[in-house]
């Protein structure tokens, strides 16, 4: 858990904003040194000086990765002192360039705790935008760097946080014809890294509960592919249907009591909704096909998947109890693997035709757009603001996949590191 700190009060919004709403063509130029101690304290994840200077770095790679700042180089910053923390150097940083300045501290308390202070300044104006202190247990000092770029990211966009999260993914190792699959889950950044599965049976598709301490996949145990949910905590797992029939692309629902998924019954494949603790499947598609990758809207209400039941791969809507289904793509080529963004205004999915791609478009089938160009990229989840996509792109040929996130312009495109391949990328909401 991460609690704010009560003594910092937020004030009054200022004027500085980053227009998120077209291409990125001038990142906003922003100031993030080292953030001072008052007192080099050490703690079981270093001293509280050289945390000071890792928080900054988070910071930075944060609100650079999302393509909106421009944080100046290392050079160009000047140590600051634990009093200017909130009495900056506003003549220095205006010779700069720097519209926007972040400064903070990172202080050892008595409980063992830490306390992770975060300022946001107007350089031009000489204004406090934001203020914000996050007590954290030294083990999770990162999450006050992701916490602090996180206020900074949404006062100066306007737009919901998203760095402090999570993502559970496929890691892939082994040659093409023989890939070993195994669960993996980090924070959104790479960091943290940790494999949850050993890799003996197959797993696909890792879809997060909202408590985001379960996760529902599909494995291949005993050579079996069925749909299990895995305990984060415990590492335990259990068999959501038991069923002789193959049961795959599991997803919660948004308050986590239910899962929906496909079974493959006697040559047809259908969406099925059971409760989350077990129980027996009610059945919600009847058509004749392969009906698949299912994603209800934030509010539970609809449901988005995909069908051949035209005799390609499109896109379908239907409210949660199966009714009202409706197809909502027409553009060339198929669609495939949806997902509804949190906010509720997109769609993403897979485009085939020529080429995977990455695209979007609204609940109704409007506004369609690409967003990806590589040789086969696909398999889109949305970071917990709904801002930004993360997928996996695999190299003609070479049988490997990488995760890379894009935002909704399309412009800002980067890889997601991961120790090994990797696939199947499923963004968790923010934690709390």
């Amino acid at each position: 858990m991460l609690a704010a700190a009560a003594l910092f009060a937020t004030p009054a919004a200022a004027q500085l904003r980053v227009d998120v709403s077209g291409g990125i063509a001038q990142p906003m130029p922003i100031a993030i040194p080292v953030m001072p101690t008052p007192a080099a304290t050490g703690t079981p994840a270093g001293d509280t000086a050289s945390l000071g200077q890792r928080v900054a770095e988070i910071v930075t790679n944060d609100l650079k990765g999302s393509g909106l700042f421009s944080p100046l180089p290392q050079g160009q910053l000047a140590p600051v002192a634990f009093a200017q923390v909130t009495a900056p150097d506003f003549p220095f940083w205006t010779q700069t360039g720097a519209q926007a300045l972040v400064q903070g501290f990172v202080q050892a308390n008595g409980d063992g705790s830490l306390t992770v202070g975060c300022y946001l300044y107007d350089v031009v104006s000489g204004a406090e935008i934001a203020r914000q202190g996050f007590v954290v247990q030294p083990a999770a000092w990162r999450r006050g760097a992701h916490k602090c770029a996180d206020t900074v990211y949404t006062r100066l966009t306007g737009e919901g946080p998203y760095f402090d999260s999570r993502v559970v993914y496929v890691s892939e190792t082994g040659p093409k014809k023989k890939r070993i699959k195994r669960l993996a889950i980090m924070d959104q950044d790479g960091a943290n890294h940790r494999f949850l599965t050993n890799g003996r049976a197959i797993v696909l598709t890792p879809r997060f509960a909202p408590n985001q301490q379960t996760i529902a996949y599909m494995s291949f145990e005993n050579d079996r592919p069925r749909v299990y949910v895995y305990q984060i905590g415990s590492g335990t797992q259990r068999l959501v249907v038991d069923q002789p029939n193959m049961t795959f692309a599991p997803r919660f629902s948004p308050d986590g009591r239910s899962i929906v998924f496909s079974m493959a019954v006697n040559g047809n494949t259908d969406i099925y909704r059971v409760p989350a603790s077990g129980g027996q499947p009610v059945r919600l598609t009847t058509s004749p096909g392969i009906d698949t990758s299912a994603s209800y809207s934030p509010d539970g209400s609809k449901i988005v998947f995909e069908s051949d039941r035209g005799g390609g791969q499109q896109l379908y809507v239907m409210n949660a109890d199966g009714s009202g289904q409706q197809r909502i793509s027409f553009g060339g080529g198929r669609y495939a693997t949806p997902v509804w963004s949190p906010r509720g205004d997109l769609i993403a999915f897979t485009k085939i035709g020529g080429g995977f791609s990455v695209g979007i478009m609204s609940p109704t089938g409007g506004g369609e757009r690409i967003l990806t160009h590589g040789w086969q990229d696909e398999g889109p989840t949305f970071s917990p603001n709904g801002r930004v996509i993360m997928f996996f792109r695999t190299g003609q040929g070479s049988g490997k996949a990488d995760l890379w996130s894009v935002d909704l312009t399309g412009v800002n495109e980067r890889r997601i590191p991961t120790p090994l391949d990797g696939s199947d990328p499923a963004w968790g909401p923010l934690l709390p």
